[in-house]
């Protein structure tokens, strides 16, 4: 009986000890990833990140695209998943539509078809099978909006799937802790 209850005490402790270290580690998950996105953007503007902004992030999918943090710890929480075909496909067609000529947007048109929408693409998006196959003839004859319907698709499961587990995420909420702690630290 006595080892029972030194084994349960040894288990708890364990147990209190890991919770210690997952509160630690995620405040520093949060702190270095701060560190991270600074550095990468260090070279373009003197624009910091904010607590005020990133809990924008949390408004809707748009508001967080459309922060260049936002976008980089976006990708990154979904590169951790193994799932940034979505947000990788979407960025590309956003490209895309910047082409002006129809050269490269035919040679373009068909790498993002290769890439992203072939059976069996290295990075191939959940797409229905009309949607595959009118792109897939689109593609012969390119236009600028001939992946629109694929990428509010993509846009869709991004909003109802990837960015709710965004919102719930270690990175996310290490980020914003980070952040707040930070802004009551003056």
């Amino acid at each position: 009986m006595p080892s029972l209850i030194i084994t349960e005490t040894l288990t708890q402790t364990q147990h209190f000890n890991m919770e210690q270290d997952d509160r630690g580690r995620n405040k520093n998950l949060g702190k270095n990833f701060i560190c991270r996105l600074q550095c990468m953007f260090s070279h373009s503007t003197s624009e910091r990140l904010s607590l005020e902004d990133t809990q924008q992030w949390s408004q809707s999918l748009e508001r967080l695209l459309e922060s260049k943090y936002g976008l980089a710890t976006f990708r990154t929480f979904l590169k951790s998943e193994f799932s940034d075909e979505n947000i990788e496909f979407w960025l590309t067609c956003e490209e895309y539509k910047k082409i002006k000529s129809s050269f490269r947007m035919s040679s373009k048109a068909k790498k993002i078809y290769e890439h992203f929408i072939k059976a069996e693409a290295p990075k191939e998006i959940n797409i229905d099978y009309y949607t595959r196959e009118q792109i897939k003839s689109a593609v012969k004859t390119p236009n600028l909006q001939c992946f629109d319907d694929a990428q509010k698709i993509v846009y869709g499961l991004m909003e109802r799937d990837s960015y709710p587990r965004f919102l719930r995420s270690d990175i996310y909420r290490s980020l914003l802790e980070s952040l707040a702690a930070d802004a009551v630290k003056g």
